[in-house]
């Protein structure tokens, strides 16, 4: 990450605050607003959904946005800046409110409201990578594939006895409606949000870093994660399985990464996408900018 520039508090704020932040935690987005409004020309605005941001972001002016929200509304307007391709010309800056902030605080972001908002109003812009998948899709943090535990088994439909002196036609409706439940009742997968490769088991995974096989489908693995680090190279862990002791993590660096195999499901920072059979994820080095707190 480079430092690009700072910025002098008369700079014009455009603060979005996203509806979630309101719901959650009213009282941090009042001392967000009062101490940005204290510091700098701000001008508020609350969209109530997705095309209600997008609109408000697309409308933005010369005023720098400020988001007001958890680590999906970071998400959400990387993701519209860059389909936008607007994304190398416009810096955010984030005040954390709400409920899934990790992302937030693992880029560097104060997660206190009045720490964060003076991060906005004194703070430096940095340049940080971005994974993009060739779907257009983008990834901020860290991109996981795990493997699924196995398939939960529905729970037995116990039958109700029939009361004695019952005739057959209530006997025979009865059964009717215990084959219906039957019928009926799904199988339940399990909680787990992230669905790997295989249903009963570690997932098998092609992984290719700049075209180089890292592991291949006779190998079958744990996990795969991925996340942008440093001069545009992707970090790359695959966890492979083993028999008896645990397996060392195999290691890759570069700028493209390919993920094939059976249909997978993966987790983009905190968003579960797929089933696929492939995905590419490429590095744009230094794609976006945050303001973050300056160092020293």
């Amino acid at each position: 990450m480079a430092e690009v520039a700072t910025f002098a508090t008369s700079d014009q704020l455009l603060i979005v605050i996203d509806p979630a932040a309101r719901r959650t935690d009213a009282e941090s987005v009042r001392i967000a607003k009062d101490v940005l409004s204290a510091g700098a020309a701000t001008k508020v605005c609350l969209p109530e959904g997705p095309e209600e941001f997008a609109r408000v972001l697309a409308r933005r002016g010369s005023r720098r946005p400020v988001l007001v929200g958890d680590d999906r509304a970071l998400m959400r307007a990387v993701s519209l800046l860059h389909r936008q391709r607007e994304l190398a010309g416009c810096a955010l800056s984030m005040v954390p409110v709400g409920g899934g902030l990790s992302l937030a605080g693992a880029l560097g972001v104060p997660t206190g409201a009045v720490a964060a908002a003076r991060a906005v109003l004194d703070g430096v812009v940095r340049r940080m990578d971005l994974l993009v998948d060739d779907s257009d899709g983008v990834v901020l943090g860290a991109l996981r594939i795990p493997s699924l535990p196995p398939m939960r088994e529905a729970p037995p439909v116990e039958a109700t006895p029939v009361p004695s002196g019952s005739g057959s036609a209530h006997a025979s409706w009865l059964r009717t409606c215990q084959s219906l439940v039957r019928t009926l009742v799904p199988v339940r997968p399990s909680r787990e949000p992230l669905a790997g490769v295989s249903r009963l088991g570690p997932a098998r995974l092609r992984v290719e870093v700049d075209g180089v096989t890292l592991v291949d489908l006779d190998q079958p693995v744990k996990g795969v994660s991925v996340t942008p680090g440093a001069s545009g190279l992707a970090e790359v862990v695959v966890r492979p399985v083993s028999v008896g002791a645990e397996a060392s993590p195999l290691c890759a660096r570069g700028r493209t990464v390919t993920v094939s195999g059976a249909d997978f499901r993966y987790r983009a920072d905190a968003v579960v996408a797929g089933p696929v059979r492939t995905r590419t994820w490429v590095v744009r080095e230094g794609a976006w900018g945050l303001t973050l707190p300056t160092v020293g």
